[in-house]
């Protein structure tokens, strides 16, 4: 098959499954990439209709072993007609339980023929020079493998004679799929005395949890613990400071030390 543009379809609040997807795309040769970022809520409300002369590589991260909900709920904007999809996951260094299996499954649910999946990893969240949680990842190994992957993906779709001689992606996991981000109405705090009330902040956060006034506000029960705002922050003012959030990340950082390398499905090693 001829595809004739790889269309980047995404929710990644902190840019590491930008970074993924986009390596894999390099590794396909001869094509047209084009973005499409559903990270902010003012990008999310076209309607997305990739055709079958295009290959989209889907990608979002991995939150408590599942998707993110507001990952789920802007994806439902595409609407595919069998075209060919490569579905990609990025974790923390813990697991990526069902989520990559979630993900193929909404895939083929929105139209898609998956052909091949991953599962990247990427700075956990909750990650800080403090308390290493796969810091700096996807390194450049991770995103050598990722263009490799790319390649060997390109490999497979230019010997598909049609869509319909297409297996089913096969991806470890169960359903119905357990996990998920626990149910906490917490949120990071802002220092005020270091806060220059930039509004770097309010401008990545992907459900707009977070105003920017005279003083910054977050709403509580919207904040989806993405840490976008932590990371992005150029002061070091946003930060956790609630005493569970600190429990959960000492126990990442004393538990997920050992590196983990991408798993990839649907193309040959």
């Amino acid at each position: 098959m001829e595809i004739n543009k790889v269309k980047l379809i995404y929710f990644s609040p902190t840019g590491t499954t930008r970074k993924v997807l986009e390596n894999v795309a390099k590794g396909i040769a001869g094509t047209l990439v084009e973005h499409i970022d559903l990270t902010l809520p003012c990008h999310t409300r076209q309607a997305i209709t990739p055709s079958p002369q295009e290959l989209v590589i889907l990608g979002a991260p991995v939150y408590g072993g599942r998707l993110p909900v507001d990952a789920i709920n802007r994806f439902r904007r595409v609407r595919a007609g069998k075209t060919l999809a490569v579905v990609v996951v990025v974790y923390g260094n813990r697991e990526f339980d069902d989520a990559l299996l979630e993900l193929r499954d909404l895939a083929v649910e929105l139209g898609f023929l998956p052909v091949a999946g991953g599962a990247f990893i990427g700075e956990h969240s909750f990650a800080s020079p403090d308390a290493p949680i796969a810091n700096g990842r996807p390194d450049s190994v991770d995103l050598q493998k990722a263009t490799a992957f790319g390649a060997r993906i390109g490999e497979r779709v230019a010997s598909l004679q049609s869509p319909v001689t297409l297996t089913a992606l096969e991806i470890p996991g169960k359903f119905p799929y357990e996990g998920g981000p626990r149910n906490m109405a917490v949120s990071p705090i802002t220092k005020k005395d270091i806060c220059t009330l930039c509004g770097t902040c309010a401008s990545v956060c992907p459900t707009a949890a977070i105003s920017v006034n005279d003083s910054v506000a977050t709403a509580v029960k919207a904040c989806i613990r993405c840490c976008a705002c932590i990371k992005s922050c150029p002061t070091g003012a946003r930060r956790w400071e609630d005493d569970t959030m600190k429990i959960i990340t000492a126990w990442l950082t004393e538990n997920c030390r050992t590196r983990k390398e991408p798993q990839l499905f649907g193309v040959e090693a």
